[in-house]
């Protein structure tokens, strides 16, 4: 159930990236200065820097273009106004929605992303009306096409430390805690792989099904205009897209 769904948001973002490269590389620009700007420009002692480029490769930003965010926040040049602001709500059918966003104008990105929720059958919730519904962890999603052996997957992944593995017809889902994360990553990268997504991120407790088809598609609607917004970086929910 979790590795389909999480195998349609990232085809859905990958067929984004191929309509609208541009918007995308802006807004994993901007999250690479923002973490320059908060824990300096070496991803070495930055684990959000490494989280940004790692999440800018795994969406084919090339490498030059990397360099050139971190060298412009190193520079002063952006990522001075911008904060990250989390927002929660409901979609359609009681759907639990988290919003992460980058803004340098919280009252405009908070009206936008009430409307949107509006918009579709949902609403703008309260701080914490449903992040209890999620924990964190980390993810780093391979290709089946691309390592077919699953054997091999499993023992270099659990070697690594992760927590599990959740395979599907597609993807291998490689699940670790927030605290193996990053040692995670650094061991399969220096292995070789080469990640569908990568994310250090809220993943649902439960996931909730819709058998309404105006209901699914109000939410998928949703999701293609929240993560459309200049000022939205992530959608995370607990829709169970079957």
């Amino acid at each position: 159930m979790a590795g389909h769904s999480k195998w349609s948001n990232i085809k859905r973002r990958k067929e984004t990236v191929d309509s609208q490269r541009g918007k995308i590389f802006s807004k994993l620009g901007r999250e690479i200065a923002v973490a320059v700007k908060h824990g300096g420009p070496d991803p070495e002692v930055n684990n959000s820097l490494k989280d940004a480029i790692a999440r800018a490769k795994a969406n084919n930003m090339p490498n030059d273009s990397i360099q050139r965010s971190i060298n412009k926040a190193a520079g002063g040049e952006s990522g001075d106004d911008f904060e990250e602001v989390t927002y929660e709500g409901y979609g359609p059918g009681g759907i639990a929605v988290m919003v992460r966003t980058l803004t340098d104008n919280r009252n405009r990105t908070a009206g936008d992303v009430r409307h949107i929720f509006d918009k579709f059958g949902g609403n703008l919730g309260t701080s914490g009306c449903v992040s209890f519904q999620f924990t964190e962890k980390g993810s780093l999603v391979l290709d089946r096409k691309l390592y077919p052996d699953e054997d091999e997957i499993l023992l270099d992944a659990l070697e690594a430390g992760a927590e599990d593995v959740i395979t599907s017809d597609e993807i291998y889902d490689i699940v670790t805690t927030p605290f193996e994360y990053h040692r995670v990553l650094d061991a399969l990268s220096k292995k070789g792989y080469e990640f569908l997504d990568v994310s250090l991120a809220p993943e649902p407790l439960n996931w909730t099904d819709l058998t309404d088809e105006d209901q699914i598609k109000q939410m998928e609607k949703l999701i293609e205009v929240m993560e459309d917004h200049d000022d939205v970086q992530d959608v995370f929910h607990n829709w169970n897209q079957e």
